[in-house]
């Protein structure tokens, strides 16, 4: 790996599934910096003049290429924000890989604050996978805040996979998306809390054109003395389908808040949302330890399958 020693280089492991250089265009940053870039014949990665972010261009009939643009922290007291924007041409076809490490093993709070905004052309899909993590026996806090803004062209999609199930021990989640005629959105939420851990997750998604369409579903299980909180708004504007669903497991004495909202301004527009919070079921835990599992172990399997 470039410029990354073992601690930088497990954080990537964790959030990206990378091994080595990945294969395409890629920036990786680690503590503040460049640890490696690679542009390619069809995606352009450059840094923005005022050096808060990148701009990252894909050429229209791009198919079946990837960019990676992780991020690690492992010094603690680093802050920092950045701001990377993608311009996805018409016809396209691509994996975005993003995510955030911060290993803190110090008494300084170490944060993250990533603003990605997309503008997809039209006829195009992306698949875009974002995963949180934080490790360190530091007494200083890991911090993450990310912002989404997602533009879909007329008949374009997005599948979105946003992932945080260790370490965390605070986030602030926000994403908007607008959505023209025959778009799709796709987004799929995996959140986990434990400790004094704090989630905040909210999505706010515009239906703007007929045949239009979103499917926003979270899972969460909030363990020890955590806290989530939920907010899924859909938009309806036009002759459009939206759907949200928030399943929940709260554990010990854990605090989960959901709040839905739907708004239809268009007798045309179909809006559904379903919410459940609980415990895990009795009956569960007891057919588990039946096959010889330990309680402990089988919550863990239980809450694996769950968040699966």
């Amino acid at each position: 790996m470039l410029k990354m020693d073992d601690i930088q280089k497990r954080l990537l492991l964790e959030v990206a599934d990378l091994h080595d250089v990945p294969e395409g265009a890629y920036n990786l940053r680690a503590n503040g910096t460049s640890a490696g870039r690679r542009s390619t014949q069809n995606i352009e990665i450059a840094s923005k003049e005022d050096g808060t972010g990148l701009d990252i261009t894909i050429k229209d009939g791009t198919v079946n290429q990837s960019v990676h643009i992780p991020v690690v922290l492992s010094k603690s007291g680093l802050t920092e924000t950045v701001y990377n924007d993608f311009r996805i041409g018409e016809g396209c076809d691509v994996l975005i890989v993003a995510g955030c490490g911060i290993d803190n093993c110090g008494t300084q709070n170490s944060e993250h604050d990533g603003i990605h905004r997309f503008w997809v052309g039209r006829n195009s899909k992306v698949r875009y996978v974002e995963k949180h993590y934080g490790s360190g026996d530091g007494t200083g806090k890991r911090i993450l805040n990310p912002r989404t803004e997602v533009y879909l062209e007329e008949e374009s999609s997005m599948e979105m996979e946003m992932v945080q199930i260790k370490g965390v021990d605070s986030t602030e989640r926000t994403t908007t998306a607008d959505l023209k005629a025959g778009a799709h959105l796709v987004v799929r939420e995996r959140l986990m809390t434990h400790g004094e851990q704090r989630a905040m997750s909210g999505y706010h998604v515009t239906l703007n054109g007929d045949g239009s369409s979103a499917d926003i579903v979270s899972r969460g299980v909030a363990r020890d003395r955590s806290y989530q909180e939920l907010a899924l708004k859909i938009t309806g504007n036009a002759a459009c389908n939206g759907h949200t669903e928030c399943d929940s497991i709260i554990m010990d004495e854990g605090k989960i808040l959901a709040v839905p909202s739907l708004e239809a301004n268009s007798v045309d527009a179909q809006l559904i949302h379903e919410a459940a919070i609980g415990k895990i079921a009795g009956e569960q835990l007891m057919k588990l330890m039946s096959l010889g599992l330990t309680e402990q172990e089988a919550e863990e399997k239980i809450i694996n399958g769950f968040l699966k």
